[in-house]
């Protein structure tokens, strides 16, 4: 992947710092969403040390692009996959398909066609419709069936929309053996940016419990999927991956014997990996605020502001001690496309550059270009080169 990227900026250079942050600006120009592939890395690593023997399928939906997948490939990781577009986007990073899983509970006939011709043979469901979806395809492909646990402490309570009462999960265990369809084992997701592991915790010791009585039924279950929910950073610090995942780590290992666990880790390793660089084009004082016009803004790179109901870092690169009160608007002609309301900034001209910091996650993934303003740039950056693919999703 790296034999023909392009040097951008001296290799010892901190690719979240001004000047790296400026050379990439005069080269690619505005917006941009800078991804270092170093930072990925350690996020990573940070992650499989804190959950140990535990596979991690990264989630790609809140950052499809082709360069991230590559680097996490190399690193070793798994992947977690939803849609077709998501399928054709691990082939092109040349991702071994039994590397993936397809979690999305609720699929298409085509969907899992798609899949299943890519060689991704793992699925997830979640009610007897998408049991019965795989009559035709027993002997292809294996289920995993997705149990709800409500986390009204999350972020986002993803057992709103997805997954089955517990005590529905031996009648779907049983509408699939009636099929001929494998059932491999379990899954959960206890939320988006989960703020501490409880729930976690107590959805693993539910799931024990039902591969345990699973096993007195003479079916025995080999995955657990724990899912996701590890937290990231923004305005506030949240609790360290080692901290968070100590008693996940508990819990896995009073599983049944033989039973694997893996999960899908998103936000935590591409969150704070990525920021998302924007222009001043406009500006105007009004009332006791100045009122900043910036080329990116919640139909773009900011649209986690909305749907991700996350409060990114923001500064400008302008050095200026001074704040004053200030308003960050975005680029289109709706009035609701406004970053913030109230922030303290220097004195900002038409040109200068303002950062949002962990913005690697649900930003650019989620951007639209309405009003015809383009979505930012995704550079990813590994020590001072640009990785081929960067320039596309």
């Amino acid at each position: 992947m790296l034999e023909n990227s392009p040097t951008v900026f001296d290799p010892s250079w901190d690719p979240f710092a001004p000047d790296a942050i400026h050379r990439l600006a005069q080269l690619y120009g505005s917006p941009l969403l800078i991804v270092d592939a170093e930072r990925l890395r350690e996020r990573y690593r940070r992650l499989a040390d804190a959950l140990p023997g535990v596979q991690l399928h990264f989630a790609l939906k809140p950052l499809p692009h082709r360069a991230v997948v590559e680097v996490l490939r190399d690193e070793g990781a798994s992947f977690d996959l939803a849609t077709n577009g998501e399928v054709d986007l691990v082939r092109r990073a040349k991702v071994a398909p039994e590397r993936c899983i397809h979690t999305h509970p609720i699929k298409r006939d085509g969907d899992i066609r798609t899949a299943l011709a890519a060689g991704v043979d793992t699925f997830v469901v979640d009610n007897p419709d998408e049991v019965r979806k795989f009559a035709k395809y027993r002997g292809q492909a294996g289920l995993l069936i997705r149990v709800a646990f409500r986390n009204p402490g999350a972020v986002c309570d993803l057992s709103r929309k997805f997954g089955c009462d517990p005590g529905e999960v031996e009648d779907l265990i049983g509408l699939a053996a009636s099929l001929d369809v494998r059932v491999r084992g379990l899954s959960f997701h206890v939320g988006s940016q989960a703020p501490d592991p409880a729930m976690h915790v107590e959805a693993i010791e539910a799931c024990a419990g039902l591969i345990a009585r699973s096993a007195a039924n003479d079916l025995a279950l080999e995955i657990l999927d724990i899912g996701g929910g590890f937290p990231a950073d923004y305005r506030e610090p949240m609790m360290p991956i080692e901290r968070f995942c100590a008693p996940i780590r508990a819990a896995l290992a009073a599983l049944p014997y033989g039973v694997r666990a893996i999960a899908e880790p998103g936000r935590t390793i591409v969150a704070p990996s990525a920021i998302g660089v924007s222009t001043v084009m406009g500006r105007a004082k009004r009332g006791d605020r100045w009122w900043y016009y910036l080329d990116d803004g919640l139909y773009g790179s900011y649209s986690g502001r909305l749907y991700d109901h996350a409060n990114y870092p923001i500064e400008a690169l302008n050095g200026g001690t001074q704040r004053v009160p200030s308003v960050l608007a975005g680029p289109t002609c709706d009035s609701i496309d406004v970053i913030e309301e109230d922030i303290a900034l220097p004195l900002l001209a038409i040109g200068d550059r303002v950062v949002g910091r962990s913005m690697g996650a649900y930003t650019w993934a989620s951007a639209s270009d309405f009003n015809f303003f383009p979505k930012a740039t995704v550079l990813v950056v590994d020590r001072g080169r640009l990785l081929d693919g960067s320039d596309e999703a």
